[in-house]
């Protein structure tokens, strides 16, 4: 027995005729395109597919109130873009990440897409371009040089605010509960990964706080540098075939819809030759995973043993951590974040590269810029909701773990420096940690200071600057 074949029509474009699946929205452009890219079975996330209906829905209000397109087709229009906005037709984007650099592809499955359903709106089969024209009507004033790289714009900027900011004040909350649970717990500084002075637990948790404050500062600035939008320069930057006042309406109808300030780029010759902002955005971006890795290893660190680790933090059990060692529990969202954030090192380096891609009027590797930078900012997004709500969260101090190292440190022996000198303080620590005996036990031994002057010098709260 065989398979029936799937019903097909034929339609014709300036290369000829394409065989495309009968119900399909999308056209011959794209039909090519999906068989000329069959590469990683990726397909672009929703958040640039609605970036792309916003653009096309408010390019044909543009363009309906510069009275360049009737009414009825341009109503048309903006109501099937909004429906590609929306998600009602991401099954008719098959388009691989990886194709032109220029994202032509997509931008022409999107206004295929927009056109068939315009058709079908007006009662008419799809494939006909009646009444709607995917070039000649939802791209009018339009080039794939100018609406791709302003929809990653679009759909970066949003992202960071919808994901991955509210993520991070999440993340912040947690730390900052921690930092007022823990400031009366005293534990053991490190330094180089050695014994240093006493900090308060809570100050440490003050200090993540205080990276993810800063971070979260990035993360805004990385939208602040997509506002401007190439809209308008069409195919080099000259905005030929486009009304002088297009870009001006489509992304005043863009700011309103977004709520974010996007504006019209001041030279459309370096928007649309460079994508220098978005570069600088995966940037802040990066360097917001830096700090994100620092503080998971950090905590996996203070957590690690039970018994024969440093012991100081007991993070939640979620798992069991191994499949041959009984009651083994493992740091599994520390672990998470920490590869997502060498995953987003990882993919700047790619938009680093894209971005050096721009030659002469045009950057090539807009997909690929666009596919890492979303993919960078759910991800960490993710990662870290998780990590803040069923780690941080529910993270204990151990304080007689925490007691029991401060006392046994050979770094308290810095607080006797100005009593005793630093050479007999130097001389003291060697004995201490020749014999296994504490600061404490060897100067009252010795009789180097009176035992309430000494109490006083070896008291870890006052080490810690509170």
């Amino acid at each position: 027995m065989t398979d029936s074949p799937i019903p097909a029509r034929t339609e014709n474009d300036s290369m000829g005729s394409v065989e495309i699946p009968a119900n399909a929205l999308y056209g011959a452009s794209t039909a090519r395109a999906v068989a000329n890219f069959p590469i990683s079975g990726e397909r672009f996330p929703r958040p640039l597919l609605r970036a792309l209906g916003l653009i096309k829905w408010a390019a044909a209000r543009a363009n309906r109130k510069l009275g360049l397109l009737d009414v009825e087709p341009a109503k048309w229009i903006e109501r099937a873009a909004l429906e590609v906005a929306a998600g009602d037709h991401d099954d008719q984007f098959p388009v691989d990440v990886f194709q032109t650099g220029s994202g032509t592809s997509t931008n022409m499955n999107a206004n295929e897409v927009i056109a068939n359903r315009c058709a079908l709106l007006a009662g008419n089969a799809v494939g006909g371009h009646d009444p709607v024209h995917p070039n000649d009507h939802v791209n009018l004033g339009q080039s794939s040089n100018d609406v791709f790289p302003s929809a990653i714009h679009v759909a970066v900027a949003e992202s960071v605010r919808n994901e991955l900011l509210p993520a991070l004040g999440r993340l912040r909350e947690a730390l900052t509960s921690r930092e007022q649970a823990f400031i009366e717990v005293i534990k053991i500084g490190r330094t180089h990964l050695m014994d240093a002075t006493p900090v308060r637990l809570g100050q440490e948790f003050g200090g993540y706080a205080r990276q993810v404050t800063l971070g979260t500062q990035r993360a805004a600035r990385a939208i602040q540098a997509l506002l401007e939008l190439p809209l308008g320069g069409t195919a080099v930057g000259t905005g030929i075939n486009t009304h002088p006042r297009f870009a001006a309406e489509v992304i005043t109808d863009l700011r309103l819809k977004t709520g974010i300030p996007f504006r019209e780029a001041a030279n459309h010759f370096e928007a649309q030759g460079a994508r220098d902002g978005l570069v600088e955005a995966s940037g802040l971006i990066r360097t917001l995973a830096v700090s994100l890795f620092k503080i998971a290893n950090d905590l996996r660190l203070l957590s690690s043993g039970p018994r024969c680790g440093l012991g100081e933090l007991r993070l939640p059990a979620l798992q069991p951590g191994s499949s041959i060692m009984p009651g083994k529990v493992n740091p599994v969202l520390p672990e998470a974040l920490m590869q997502v954030c060498a995953r987003v090192i990882g993919s700047d380096a790619a938009v680093v590269w894209g971005g050096a891609g721009g030659n002469l009027e045009l950057n090539t590797f807009m997909p690929l810029i666009a596919h890492e930078l979303l993919g960078s900012i759910r991800l960490l997004a993710n990662a870290t909701r998780q990590f803040a709500e069923h780690c941080v969260a529910g993270i204990d101090a151990d304080t007689a773990r925490c007691a029991d190292l401060v006392e046994r440190s050979l770094a308290l022996v810095t607080a006797l420096v100005p009593a005793i000198g630093y050479d007999r303080a130097a001389a003291l620590a060697k004995r201490s940690a020749a014999t296994g005996r504490t600061l404490r036990e060897l100067c009252l031994e010795e009789n180097l200071l009176p035992a309430d002057r000494l109490d006083a010098l070896l008291d870890p709260r006052s080490m810690t600057g509170d």
